[in-house]
């Protein structure tokens, strides 16, 4: 069983975890908004919520901690169909290259919802701003 702690007022972030939900049938991931309630600071104390929101963490059942490229690679591995490239994500040079291209979309991920068109109402604002603030 895995936790994943994601910005749920991101776009991007909510549509990743709606796909991922789509294909976890194995129910093996719990998804956990940061911005309801504060069930993570139970989870992780020793972190601020602006790290926690500068990209995806993810705890397994052993308390293990995954961030960012890592995080969404661990996810990978528990959801059947995408296997594939979650073996392709172990290949040499691919993590340097993947953290790299995480931390680049993470920080423009704001900017990425808008320019997809996939923000919800009202989140043209608070896009905006994040965008501005280096989100």
């Amino acid at each position: 069983m895995l936790t994943a702690l994601y910005d749920g007022q991101c776009p991007v972030c909510q549509a990743s975890c709606a796909r991922l939900r789509a294909l976890d049938w194995r129910r093996r991931i719990a998804f956990i908004d940061l911005h309801e309630g504060e069930q993570w600071r139970r989870l992780c104390p020793d972190l601020a919520l602006h790290e926690l929101l500068g990209e995806i963490h993810v705890i397994d059942a052993d308390g293990q901690r995954y961030a960012g490229f890592t995080a969404s690679r661990r996810l990978l591995r528990e959801l059947p169909l995408l296997w594939l490239p979650w073996l392709l994500l172990w290949l040499p040079g691919v993590d340097r290259l993947g953290a790299g291209l995480y931390r680049m979309v993470a920080r423009r991920r704001y900017r990425l919802s808008r320019l997809l068109g996939i923000g919800r109402p009202g989140c043209q604002q608070a896009c905006r701003m994040a965008s501005e603030e280096g989100a």
